[in-house]
């Protein structure tokens, strides 16, 4: 008998988790305000990213095999973060015993603007949110992903997050001066190369300011949080909103 509404399983990173809470909230919300269903594995730990980032992606195994255990019989899985989902699909050890799972969650986990607009297919929401919005295309989602076109290659200029936003009544998509430069977070790059990190912040910083945004928003909160700490530091005025938040309080 076939499924009359397909099961999600929501993954949320570690460091939404731990200091963004209100992301998955508002990304369970979003999503059941859209006619899913919707799962939280109670069971779920980090997905092995950081340890990967660091060089110890084949340590990993085991956290790599919790995961696929853990989201195996979902139709689909989604996540508020394009570094994670890249991770999960792209970086996972390869698992010889459980190639068929490891298989079926790689053609299944997809970042939420992805799922939204790829499989539900939503073209436009209806709601409103009159604010001045500039947007971070984060790395992993950007060239990974593919959830946005990137500068470099000559092809039809797309943005699945704009596509989204755009039509929200009141909302001011901001175009910046560079519209795909990494923000300098990288995960442990932040770490070894501070200085460096936090100079190329500032330069995202200053591309938004410049445009009078008011609201900067983006896929992935490791980006943002990095965004907002250089931001707080230096006493800007800037606010910072995951995509989920502004959907999820845009629409009734």
């Amino acid at each position: 008998m076939k499924k009359s509404q397909p099961e999600i399983g929501l993954f949320i990173p570690c460091y939404v988790d731990q200091f963004f809470p209100q992301v998955a909230i508002a990304t369970l919300e979003l999503l059941e305000k859209l006619g899913c269903k919707v799962s939280y594995p109670l069971g779920q730990t980090c997905c092995g990213q950081p340890l990967a980032n660091a060089g110890y992606e084949r340590d990993t195994e085991g956290s790599s095999r919790h995961f696929l255990e853990l989201f195996k019989q979902f139709d689909y899985i989604v996540a508020p973060s394009g570094s994670c989902v890249l991770h999960v699909k792209e970086h996972f050890p390869k698992l010889s015993d459980m190639e068929q799972e490891q298989n079926r969650v790689h053609d299944r986990i997809y970042e939420l603007t992805e799922f939204l607009t790829d499989v539900l297919k939503v073209d436009s929401l209806k709601g409103s949110f009159p604010k001045k919005v500039g947007f971070h295309s984060s790395c992993h989602g950007l060239r990974g992903l593919r959830l946005a076109s990137s500068s470099e290659m000559n092809v039809t200029p797309f943005n699945k997050a704009k596509q989204l936003l755009q039509n929200l009544e009141g909302l001011e998509w901001v175009e910046l001066s560079r519209v795909d430069e990494c923000c300098g977070f990288g995960g442990t790059f932040s770490v070894t190369e501070e200085a460096l990190s936090v100079q190329m912040g500032r330069d995202r910083l200053q591309d938004h300011q410049s445009h009078q945004v008011e609201i900067v928003t983006g896929g992935d909160m490791s980006c943002l949080m990095h965004l907002q700490g250089i931001a707080d530091r230096e006493g800007s005025s800037l606010k910072f909103m995951h995509v989920a938040e502004i959907l999820n309080q845009a629409i009734l």
